[in-house]
């Protein structure tokens, strides 16, 4: 069964997308800042990444105009969206906060 993004955006736990590219200095910086959000929220979060070039169609829909652009779901609603890299600990405090 393939999951769309709308099913992975409706979830009751908070979904953290990463709006990402391969060749974007920045998110290469913010990749493990991710990875230990995961460790320390563990099932709290899903954290969801999408490269913007081979996904260019959901960069268009949610306006991304630059990388990285997080962007915080809960039941199908976008409570937080910012661009740019974040603190391990800010990062873990919006998600905590929704």
């Amino acid at each position: 069964m393939k999951t769309t993004f709308g099913n992975l955006t409706e979830s009751s736990t908070p979904v953290l997308i990463d709006f990402y590219a391969t060749w974007c200095g920045p998110c290469q910086t913010l990749a493990p800042i991710l990875e230990d959000v995961k460790k320390d929220l563990g099932e709290k979060v899903k954290i969801i990444k999408v490269d913007v070039d081979k996904n260019q169609a959901l960069a268009q829909k949610f306006q991304v105009r630059g990388v990285p652009t997080l962007m915080l779901f809960k039941n199908g609603k976008q409570l937080w969206r910012q661009s740019g890299v974040l603190s391990r600990s800010d990062l873990k405090r919006v998600i905590e906060s929704h």
